[in-house]
């Protein structure tokens, strides 16, 4: 009996359905966030289904278990907040400003969504059992995205990029730990007041970083783009300064 070369076609329906399936979940997600701002870091899964709309049970039919809907929230929240430090990843201006704009946009960030946090850090269990998901993988991106940045400029200025992840974690997370510090007791320190005292502190650290392998940067002088320092040479140059 002769076998048939002839591919199967897709099922449109499952695509269908899959695609209904994730647009669906994106909804509820959505309305996570609103119930979240709305009833603050303790809010209840009948909460998030009154504002979708839906009764509870509907929900657990697009997630697993409400650990499954608060990994898609922190997921979500990753998306956004990286999205939200876009300019930081393509820096201009002089050290002081770039790092000034990071912390800025940081702790922004962290006085416009204080619900959406703190519902985050009180999700931090779920993540310490499965290593992702709450606010865990939100500092792990941030750190990525600056170890990457970090790598550049000390490999444009011919220096050992091993301090380059350590550097970048451990900012996100003293500029994350002073945040919600202050969030709990400002103690009358004003954002833009905390902005420049957690900005003086971080260019204290990069600034060691950098004289430790000869380099010596003016931090309120515009820098290059790392391309920009490797192709003209200024690497060598603030090296020899």
């Amino acid at each position: 009996m002769p076998i048939s070369t002839r591919r199967s076609r897709p099922d449109g329906r499952a695509t269908r359905w899959a695609g209904q399936h994730e647009r669906r979940r994106a909804e509820f997600v959505d309305a996570a966030l609103a119930a979240i701002a709305e009833h603050g870091p303790e809010v209840s899964t009948e909460q998030i289904a009154q504002q979708a709309g839906v009764a509870r049970t509907r929900l657990y039919k697009h997630f697993g278990s409400a650990s499954d809907l608060q990994r898609a929230v922190s997921q979500r929240v990753t998306e956004l907040l990286t999205e939200e430090f876009a300019p930081v990843w393509h820096p201009q201006g002089s050290p002081m400003r770039m790092i000034t704009m990071a912390v800025e946009t940081h702790l922004r960030w962290l006085t416009e969504h204080t619900h959406l946090y703190r519902y985050l850090l009180r999700c931090s269990p779920v993540a310490e059992t499965t290593g992702t998901g709450s606010f865990t993988n939100i500092k792990t991106t941030l750190g990525r995205h600056l170890t990457r940045l970090f790598t550049e400029y000390l490999l444009a200025f011919e220096l050992d990029p091993s301090p380059a992840e350590t550097t970048a974690f451990g900012l996100v997370g003293y500029v994350e730990s002073a945040g919600t510090r202050w969030l709990d007791n400002p103690a009358g320190i004003s954002r833009e007041a905390l902005v420049e005292q957690l900005t003086g502190a971080i260019w204290t650290i990069l600034d060691h970083v950098l004289r430790s392998g000869g380099v010596e940067l003016d931090p309120h002088r515009s820098l290059p783009l790392p391309d920009d320092l490797t192709r003209n040479g200024c690497g060598d140059a603030a090296r020899q300064s």
